[in-house]
């Protein structure tokens, strides 16, 4: 008997190499144009539309118009869950590019999943916040305490980001560290309130977080 819903469509757009390259490249949260895209992945343009194309129809991907311009995303947070913990299993079973980019360490300390910090400091993060009493599990997941609420408030989120339409608080399990980092409309909050403060700064062309030194040590000082 075949039951639940059928996953191999999603895999096989997935697992083609190209489209891989795209969705990859998109976990930065940035939304790019199909020629930007087409680089990315190695392809043509015409190739590149095909490809486009059938990640949207599958609702991996939206597309918003500017000008003459337009831009593709990650269509939400499901989908980008999705990635991560994909490449998570693809990390644990040795699935690693042959030839690694010299920015992997960096990737691997701080870099952008989507829309809130993964890596080393991500997990830092929610594991140094969790550790103070900042979380409690309910029937919903993860929620912010009123210990939360205060520590998040010492670096400026006050009042909490709205979270009508997404968690405040979720898990997302980290590729790289095989732990969780924190994700929903705090994780983004946080990420971008590291970057106003200049603590970090996102690399251009890269998912790469660059903290500086001084930033770095006012995290850890924050977080206790």
């Amino acid at each position: 008997m075949r039951d639940g819903p059928n996953i191999a469509n999603i895999a096989a757009l997935i697992g083609d190499q190209a489209r891989a390259e795209v969705l990859n490249v998109l976990m930065s949260g940035m939304a790019l144009t199909a020629t930007e895209l087409a680089d990315a992945a190695g392809v043509t343009r015409q190739t590149i539309s095909t490809h486009l194309a059938k990640l949207r129809e599958a609702g991996l991907l939206a597309v918003e118009a500017q000008g003459r311009h337009r831009y593709f995303r990650i269509a939400d947070a499901d989908v980008a869950q999705l990635l991560e913990s994909m490449m998570g299993v693809a990390f644990g079973t040795g699935a690693v590019r042959v030839r690694s980019s010299p920015r992997e360490p960096a990737l691997r300390k701080a870099r952008v999943c989507y829309d809130h910090l993964a890596g080393e400091l991500g997990v830092l993060v929610y594991e140094s916040l969790a550790r103070r009493g900042a979380f409690a599990l309910d029937a919903g997941g993860v929620a912010l305490t009123d210990a939360g609420r205060a520590l998040v408030a010492q670096v400026g989120i006050d009042p909490l980001p709205s979270a009508a339409r997404r968690p405040l608080c979720r898990h997302c399990l980290d590729w790289s560290e095989r732990r969780h980092h924190l994700a929903g409309a705090l994780g983004t909050a946080l990420l971008e309130r590291f970057q106003q403060l200049g603590w970090a700064r996102r690399v251009p062309d890269s998912r790469v977080l660059a903290f500086s030194a001084d930033g770095e040590a006012a995290l850890r000082a924050w977080l206790g």
